[in-house]
């Protein structure tokens, strides 16, 4: 039960995992060059965790190992180069990671884009749907055999962690066309049909380990300023208050970047989530996401969709 004076907002890692101890436990984390990625890395490394930087920089993934090492001397740290916008990149990782003999506890799905002008990947996919969702849905689902492995030899359920965002509120995935081939493209649409992918993925990842040592959540971090948004002009954070207005003072009160991972951290070691797989969390609670994010038919749309996406060639 939820303290009637709890602000999870103002949460931190260091404070959710001050009596987490995650030594013998491995962690995934994509996006793990910077910003919540960098936070997250750092807060599991520090609870005894040995967490896996995958990075597109391995360079820059290398520079972070080491300044974390220098801040946390017991730190057990490995680095992967992975492109979650290059299938076959993803695919490569994901047969390396299987073959570690630890095998794999928590795979956090952090790595993100937003509001890039209309761009392909070499897979020919739309650069947000394909690194927000379909990369991560490829490692997910490459990954699976390994977590359901982990979680039935340490009788400990897995966990799959996918960051989306409260922007999936605004629009709906559109299975028809989610590349934007036929329609013109919209970067803010296009960002929130991924973030709404996000969710869904979670939920039918969760239907089908019905019965499987494997749990699935998805985490609205909140607003921070992270480089994530790069690519935003003054008039796109005007039309970003407009999509937030529900939530006044959102945008002018960001969270620090060690409160905006605390979510994430919370999803991975909360036990009291063990009786709420599936959940989309915000504030280090249980939160509720939008109806066509959450929609059991959609949801197996989707995998559906995605899974026809991820094995072409």
């Amino acid at each position: 039960m939820i303290h009637p004076d709890f602000d999870g907002a103002t949460r931190t890692t260091e404070g959710v995992l001050r009596t987490i101890d995650l030594t013998g436990r491995t962690a995934l984390v994509t996006g793990a060059t910077s910003g919540l990625g960098a936070e997250t890395v750092r807060a599991l490394a520090s609870a005894g965790a040995t967490v896996i930087l995958a990075a597109r920089d391995f360079d820059a993934a290398i520079d972070l190992a080491r300044r974390i090492r220098d801040q946390h001397p017991k730190a057990d740290l490995d680095v992967i180069g992975m492109d979650l916008t290059d299938l076959n990149s993803v695919r490569t990782a994901a047969g390396v990671l299987a073959l570690r003999p630890e095998g794999l506890d928590l795979l956090i799905n952090n790595a993100g884009v937003m509001y890039p002008p209309l761009t392909r990947t070499p897979d020919g996919f739309e650069l947000q749907f394909a690194t927000n969702h379909l990369g991560h849905f490829l490692l997910t689902t490459e990954l699976l055999p390994v977590l359901i492995a982990t979680g039935e030899r340490t009788g400990v359920t897995t966990r799959v962690i996918t960051l989306s965002s409260d922007a999936h509120r605004a629009y709906p995935v559109d299975l028809a066309d989610p590349q934007f081939f036929q329609r013109p493209y919209d970067k803010f649409i296009a960002y929130g049909q991924s973030k709404a992918a996000n969710v869904l993925m979670t939920v039918e990842l969760q239907r089908r380990m019905l019965g499987r040592p494997v749990a699935a959540y998805a985490v609205h971090p909140g607003i921070i300023i992270t480089g994530l948004s790069r690519y935003m002009s003054h008039d796109d954070f005007k039309h970003m208050r407009t999509l937030t207005s529900r939530t006044p003072g959102r945008l002018a009160n960001p969270k620090a970047i060690d409160q905006g991972a605390a979510t994430t951290v919370w999803a991975a070691v909360a036990p009291e989530l063990e009786r709420r797989r599936g959940a989309y969390l915000s504030d280090c609670a249980v939160s509720r996401a939008a109806p066509h994010a959450t929609d059991p038919e959609t949801a197996q749309q989707l995998w559906e969709l995605s899974t026809k996406l991820t094995a072409l060639r």
